[in-house]
């Protein structure tokens, strides 16, 4: 990236860094635009304040970095899966960013916000998971129509939240992401729940737990369902599965299913790296348990 010839003035700087821990939407959206302005300055900025001691600046730096498109999409998605410091919503789009450097996350931080803030419209506490969830599915679904991608379900595409948040279908591990990122933005606490052959979201605040089937436009599940649904195929051990997954195996089944429709698309290269994600996330996982 070409650097700007004049450097951000001090007080310019101070600023712009003072905005850093600003969460207030609007106030992102702003920063975002201005920093894409400056191009080169802004992008020396945050680089040096991302090397810095102040720990939490760093932080926001390196993601607003990774948002920008101003970070190695690839060293990028290994750093995050090395540094065992997990958390669903980075580790998504940095996947994404491996493959589509250029790719506007802020705008889909953007969308995710705008539809959190129109579930927040339709909710008149107290409310129940359930009706949470009923509320969540009508906006979701039926005003913004997100489906399951069922006539190309193994296009690559499906796997990438940027392009879901675009065409609106998705696989139903996206599907699923994308409701939790949501449901996280208002409040809401919702699990992933890693059945095989069906990604789903588990609610766990009431008693029975349900199950939020994404795919099927939303469908609840019960755990008696979900049980017959398993069969033979659980091998005994259908009580697991209906336990949420860690977010470092959410992503790991996101990168095989990478892995797979990249190899039934005849790309053997983005197939053996997505493979690679998931020995790293292995292997990573083996060092955490043996430290």
């Amino acid at each position: 990236m070409q650097v700007t010839e004049n450097p951000l003035s001090p007080d310019r700087a101070k600023a712009l860094l003072g905005l850093l821990d600003d969460d207030s939407p609007f106030v992102k959206k702003a920063l975002l635009e201005e920093l894409k302005r400056l191009s080169g300055s802004a992008e020396i900025l945050l680089r040096d304040t991302a090397q810095g001691l102040d720990a939490s600046l760093a932080g926001r730096a390196t993601k607003l970095l990774y948002e920008l498109g101003w970070a190695d999409g690839v060293q990028a998605f290994l750093e995050f899966i090395r540094s065992l410091k997990y958390e669903l919503e980075t580790g998504w789009f940095l996947l994404d960013r491996t493959v589509s450097p250029t790719c506007d996350i802020a705008a889909c931080h953007l969308f995710l916000d705008e539809m959190a803030e129109r579930c927040r419209e339709l909710m008149t506490p107290p409310t129940s998971a359930r009706e949470q969830c009923r509320i969540m599915n009508r906006v979701f679904f039926h005003e913004y129509g997100f489906r399951g991608a069922t006539k190309d379900f193994s296009d690559p595409d499906n796997s990438f939240i940027h392009k879901v948040v675009e065409r609106r279908r998705g696989l139903p591990i996206t599907l699923s992401v994308i409701y939790l990122l949501v449901a996280r933005r208002i409040g809401f606490e919702l699990e992933p729940i890693g059945l095989p052959g069906r990604f789903m979201v588990g609610c766990f605040t009431e008693e029975p737990p349900f199950y939020i089937d994404a795919w099927a436009g939303g469908r609840f599940r019960e755990a008696h369902e979900l049980e017959a649904f398993l069969g033979d195929s659980s091998s005994g051990q259908s009580g697991s599965y209906l336990l949420p997954v860690t977010v470092a195996e959410t992503l790991s089944r996101g990168c095989r299913n990478l892995a797979m429709h990249y190899r039934q698309a005849g790309n053997m290269d983005l197939a053996g790296l997505f493979l690679r994600f998931v020995s790293e996330f292995d292997g990573a996982l083996r060092r955490e348990a043996n430290a």
